[in-house]
């Protein structure tokens, strides 16, 4: 697919009708899945003292002001000069690889749940992967890119390519050192996407796919990744094998999802949620509260609304009038696509757990600001091509 062409002048518009040029289908979307996250982690948290302090509404409060904050960043990002986007992209990136290498420092880096993947503050905690995936994106996006508008290619030229893999490699490498498999994996799904638009012959794809199964090879090797982690695949592969194991987590959650039925237990209601037989239930696992509380229907509502967001992002990226807002575009959709479907799908036992949380409606500040700011940026590329 031929995505590079020369950046075209456009002309100023009237700031008072930008409002309604707004993509307000995939604000609703993200806005809806946000407030199902906030209801179904109140449900899970309000009777956990040991998390709450006996505040029941502690965790739907930060829920709420994430949101808030989250929001606030994405309308800065939507608002933004499309030229200081770009030149910022550079920023982000250092940003980002700066976070990585800090989090791999003793006493700088926090261990929670077996990897060294958080900063922590006074006041909050940060995960700088979440942010990574978005530096990857636009890193490689204007690499790519700025390189086609320079040299008036219509597709991405071998060398191009290479170095924006290689500008992908280095936060690959620091996030496989904490080690958190599941956002490379992440990582992996939007270098392979914005890869696959660029233009490049269908040999790179799989040259990707050789090259990833050959990194997972040298790293379960050299034992890059922890015991648990490559006992979490074997839980995948067979999860009666130790069911009071290492498959506690996928077994639980099925339970809890067989117990919704089609219309649920109801909020406040599901024995499995209430009685906190399944763990990380607000973060990891919110989606097995959606299965057991509101049952499918609720459970294919919040699948509903993800598959709606990803159409607006799809139908962005089409309309993209450059390629680095195309490209943008098309690495957040394979990002919130990907993510999306590995964390249902190891609630459900199709996929391995990895601890990736469910976009929007998880808890966690972080993936939340991430996952705005990358709304931002669609919004950003959506008046962008309106503007012309």
């Amino acid at each position: 697919m031929a995505l590079l062409s020369p950046i075209r002048t456009r002309p100023r518009m009237d700031r008072r009708s930008t409002v309604w040029q707004v993509d307000w289908i995939l604000v609703l979307g993200v806005v809806a899945l946000s407030a199902i996250g906030a209801v179904l982690i109140w449900s899970a948290t309000h009777a956990r003292t040991s998390l709450t302090d006996g505040n029941q509404y502690a965790f739907l409060a930060r829920h709420a002001l994430n949101f808030a904050i989250g929001l606030v960043l994405a309308v800065g990002a939507a608002v933004t000069d499309h030229r200081r986007v770009r030149i910022l992209a550079p920023v982000l990136y250092a940003a980002s690889i700066v976070g990585l290498i800090l989090v791999l420092v003793p006493g700088v880096g926090a261990v929670i749940n077996g990897s060294r993947s958080w900063i922590q503050l006074p006041w909050m905690s940060i995960q700088p992967s979440e942010f990574a995936k978005l530096a990857v994106i636009v890193g490689m996006a204007l690499l790519i890119a700025e390189k086609g508008e320079t040299d008036h290619n219509e597709t991405a030229r071998t060398i191009d390519v290479a170095q924006a893999i290689a500008v992908a490699c280095i936060p690959v490498i620091l996030v496989m050192l904490q080690p958190d498999l599941g956002t490379v994996m992440v990582l992996g799904a939007i270098v392979f996407g914005i890869i696959a638009v660029s233009g490049v012959p269908k040999r790179w794809m799989l040259g990707l796919i050789t090259a990833g199964v050959v990194v997972a090879a040298v790293a379960i090797k050299l034992q890059v990744l922890k015991d648990y982690q490559l006992a979490r695949f074997i839980a995948f592969a067979d999860p009666s094998q130790d069911p009071q194991g290492i498959g506690y987590n996928v077994n639980q959650a099925r339970i809890a999802i067989g117990n919704g039925g089609i219309f649920g237990q109801g909020l406040f209601h599901g024995s499995q949620t209430q009685n906190a037989f399944v763990p990380e239930q607000h973060t990891d696992f919110v989606f097995t509260v959606a299965g057991e509380e509101l049952g499918l229907i609720g459970a294919g509502a919040i699948i509903a609304l993800f598959a709606l967001v990803l159409f607006r992002g799809l139908r962005i990226a089409i309309n993209a009038r450059d390629a680095f807002g195309r490209l943008v575009a098309t690495g957040i959709v394979c990002w919130f696509a990907f993510q999306a479907f590995e964390n249902i799908g190891m609630t459900l036992g199709i996929m391995p757990v990895t601890g990736l949380p469910l976009p929007f409606v998880s808890y966690g500040g972080s993936s939340m600001f991430a996952c705005l700011l990358a709304v931002g940026l669609l919004q950003n590329i959506h008046l962008r091509s309106h503007r012309f």
